[in-house]
């Protein structure tokens, strides 16, 4: 009983030292994505992960007001397509229309899947723009944009014909 005296009073000091020790972070400074890379592989001769073309989009980081994209920042939202970037009109989720996701009707090949990014959690999709995305023969994966930039990242790297929307982490509903 004496022990866990001990460590019931410990606890609360332990936790404390812990959060002292922690960086903490300010509002725009910039969170990395976890790496898709592994750091030891016992099957390094066939690892098809790290034989990714230099060229190919990777989301290296994010912030509440933009994206890093192969060492480049860029702020507000983007859309990317297979290898493609492009800045993006919506500044928040109520934006997101059929409108703005026009591309999709001319752009080939067609993505299979569309990664949408609603910003720091996820929200639900209005019906008609579901079924404007299911009408240009994709579907529809809407992720926090956090989320969405690492699914773009692992499906791109797999070689998939993939698209994402993606809002800045820093905008809520």
């Amino acid at each position: 009983m004496a022990v866990r005296g001990r460590a019931v009073e410990t606890l609360p000091k332990l936790i404390r030292s812990l959060k002292k020790d922690s960086p903490s972070l300010t509002r725009n400074q910039a969170q990395v994505l976890p790496s898709l890379r592994r750091a030891f592989s016992l099957y390094d001769q066939i690892n098809l992960i790290d034989s990714v073309p230099e060229d190919q989009l990777r989301f290296q980081g994010y912030t509440d007001t933009g994206f890093t994209v192969n060492g480049v920042k860029y702020e507000g939202s983007l859309l990317c397509v297979g290898n493609l970037i492009t800045s993006w009109a919506p500044h928040k989720f109520s934006e997101i229309t059929p409108e703005s996701l026009s591309i999709f009707q001319i752009i080939r090949p067609i993505p299979e899947l569309l990664i949408l990014g609603c910003g720091r959690h996820i929200e639900p999709v209005d019906p008609e723009l579901r079924r404007f995305i299911r009408s240009t023969g994709m579907k529809l994966e809407a992720l926090d944009s956090r989320n969405a930039a690492s699914t773009y990242n692992i499906l791109n790297e797999e070689g998939r014909i993939v698209a994402t929307a993606l809002l800045p982490y820093g905008v809520s509903s």
